[in-house]
């Protein structure tokens, strides 16, 4: 199956590249003059995103988080950008929503003869990575809508059932700022590398670009905040809840303790025992009893400890 999707728009191209095979890399590789180094790096996933120079392109690679639903699939995906003047290549190692997005309106500005995509493929790249910070922006409303919901029913009295949920929010913000922690260091470099390369007119995007991932930072910023505010709340009413019944359970104990006395004394079996031998002997000492727990409950209540 073919996993290399051509674009094309006016005199600029865009490849993009699905799970690249080593005979893909080298045939695109001859095609675009990439450097021998850049291939072997296209074949398979790289740890830390980076930006290299070169004399007839650009090298950049970032990740991206990817989630589906709070207890759906987590992923962390990587995409290797190589931009040229007129060429721009991506090659990814699994769907990118983002991408598949863009290629929507990369087709209907060719198909519509469109020159707003831009004079080279700097510009590509900036609309194109304007889309995927833009579908982080989207995930990060849902992890927001998710923590709106988890408020609701923390107020509910959900609040155990809460602390699950609040920890798969707590596990996706982290795979978040984990993926992008180090694009604001990448995308410094990568303006630098873009204003020697593309010249000075692009500095505007590129600080543009770095912009679209500042909303991002202050999204997943704003979300962190707000969850260790649910958070504290949740375990506060957790608490309070749990000393409640503790208080309750620690009353009854008190309660029971002096009638468990009486019943063993009364139990005791010896020659003279005070009531025993009455015709109502039982009788008196249940209402001995019941008169000891209405007082205790009435002084419980005047204390305000019930």
């Amino acid at each position: 199956m073919l996993m290399i999707t051509r674009y094309k728009h006016k005199n600029l191209h865009w490849i993009d590249i699905d799970s690249p095979s080593a005979d893909e890399i080298r045939k695109i590789s001859d095609e675009f003059g990439i450097h021998p180094v850049v291939s072997n790096e296209l074949l398979s996933p790289t740890l830390k995103p980076r930006v290299d120079l070169y004399e007839n392109y650009i090298y950049l690679i970032l990740h991206f988080p990817s989630f589906h639903g709070a207890l759906g699939e987590r992923k962390i995906n990587e995409v290797d950008f190589i931009i040229g003047r007129d060429f721009i290549l991506t090659t990814h190692y699994e769907e990118i929503d983002a991408l598949h997005k863009f290629s929507k309106i990369f087709e209907v500005n060719s198909i519509l003869d469109k020159s707003d995509i831009g004079k080279h493929a700097g510009f590509v790249f900036f609309y194109m990575v304007r889309e995927a910070y833009q579908s982080l922006l989207n995930e990060l409303e849902a992890v927001k809508d998710s923590l709106e919901r988890i408020q609701e029913r923390v107020f509910r009295g959900k609040e155990k059932e809460m602390v699950r949920e609040l920890s798969y929010a707590s596990r996706n913000l982290l795979d978040f700022t984990r993926a992008t922690k180090l694009h604001k260091e990448v995308l410094h470099s990568f303006q630098v590398a873009g204003e020697k390369f593309f010249g000075a007119d692009f500095t505007y995007h590129l600080r543009s670009i770095l912009g679209e991932y500042y909303k991002v930072d202050d999204a997943i910023s704003g979300n962190r905040a707000f969850l260790e505010e649910l958070r504290q709340t949740n375990n506060s009413l957790l608490s309070t809840k749990q000393n409640e019944i503790m208080k309750v359970l620690t009353i009854m104990a008190f309660i029971t303790f002096p009638l468990s006395l009486i019943a063993g004394i009364f139990g005791m079996n010896t020659d003279n025992l005070p009531i025993v031998g009455h015709p109502q002997d039982f009788w008196i000492v249940v209402g001995l009893m019941a008169i000891l727990t209405a007082i205790f409950f009435w002084f419980f209540k005047h204390k305000k400890w019930l």
